[in-house]
C-alpha cells in the first residue's frame, strides 16, 4: 500500500543498532527508507549498517551521544548531508539501573534521566528545524510498560519513560502546526540485551512475564518493526500525541 511507503523517506534510529532499535531500524529500511543509525558503539552501529545495506538499503552509521546537545545537532546534519533530508526520527537509545530507590545515587538517576528522556527531547528539538524547512516530519518516541505500570527496582526508568509520553504529547501539540506528528510506542517484554541483563538479576522475571502476556511469549525487535513504518509513513498522519503498546496484551490485563 502507498500508504506505507518509505521510498524516498529518511530516518535516523537513535540505538538503532541493535534490539528495539534494530528492529525498528530494518522495518522502516524494508519500507524503503534511508536508515542512519545512531549510537556510541561504532564497531556495533558498522554490523547493523552492513546488514540493513544486505537488505539493499541505503545506511550509514553516526557516532553520537545524544546526551549531549552539539551531538544531536551533528548527528542531524551528518544525515542530512549524506541523503538530502531527514523524514523520520525514532528516539530509542536508553538505559536502566535496577536499584531499590533508595539505593540509588544522584548520578545514576540523572544519568537515566538523561539518556532516556533529555536526550529524546534534545534530538527531537535537532531535528525540528530540517523537518520543519521540508515541510512536515515524524518523531517516534520509546517509551515502555514502566510509562503505565511502576516498578521498585526500576523508579528512574519509570520515570523517565513516563515523561517520554507526557513530552510526546507536548510535542505533538506544539509542532502540529509543522506537519510534524509526535506519538510514542510502548513496548512490552522485549528479548533485548538490557532484558537479557533483567532475567540474570531477577529470576523469577520471566515466568511472571509469559503468565501475564496473552500472547504467551516475549518479544522481539521484528515484532517492534510494523508499528514504526506506520508511525513514519503517511497511514499516520492524522495520529499524533499517541501512546501505542507493542506488549503481546500485557497492559490490557487487569
Amino acid at each position: 500500500m502507498k500508504a506505507f511507503d518509505l521510498s524516498g523517506r529518511v530516518a535516523i534510529v537513535t540505538g538503532g543498532n541493535g534490539g528495539i532499535g534494530f528492529g525498528m531500524a530494518k522495518g522502516l529500511a524494508e519500507a524503503g527508507a534511508a536508515v542512519a543509525v545512531a549510537g556510541r558503539n561504532a564497531e556495533k552501529s558498522a554490523r547493523a549498517v552492513a546488514e540493513l545495506k544486505a537488505l539493499g538499503a541505503k545506511a550509514i552509521a553516526v557516532s553520537a551521544d545524544v546526551t549531549r546537545e552539539a551531538d544531536c545537532a551533528a548527528m542531524v546534519a551528518a544525515t542530512v548531508q549524506a541523503f538530502g533530508r531527514l523524514d523520520i526520527l525514532v528516539n530509542n537509545a536508553g538505559i536502566n539501573i535496577r536499584k531499590a530507590p533508595q539505593d540509588l545515587a544522584a548520578a545514576e538517576w540523572e544519568s537515566v534521566l538523561s539518556t532516556n528522556l533529555s536526550a529524546a527531547f534534545l534530538a527531537s528539538k535537532a531535528a525540528y528545524p530540517e523537518m520543519q524547512r521540508q515541510g512536515g516530519g515524524k518523531i517516534i518516541n520509546v517509551g515502555s510498560m514502566m510509562s503505565l505500570f511502576g516498578a521498585g527496582f526500576a523508579v528512574a526508568y519509570g520515570a523517565s519513560k513516563g515523561g517520554i509520553v507526557q513530552m510526546s504529547k507536548g510535542l505533538a501539540s506544539a509542532w502540529a502546526r509543522d506537519n510534524i506528528q509526535v506519538n510514542a510506542v510502548l513496548p512490552g517484554w522485549i528479548d533485548t540485551d538490557l532484558t537479557r541483563r533483567a532475567r540474570e538479576q531477577l529470576p523469577r522475571l520471566h515466568d511472571s512475564v509469559l503468565s501475564r502476556t496473552p500472547a504467551g511469549r516475549w518479544g522481539t525487535g521484528e515484532d517492534m518493526a510494523g508499528v514504526a513504518v506506520f508511525l513514519a509513513s503517511p497511514a499516520s498522519d492524522f495520529v499524533t500525541g499517541a501512546a501505542i503498546p507493542v506488549d503481546g496484551g500485557y497492559s490490557a490485563q487487569g
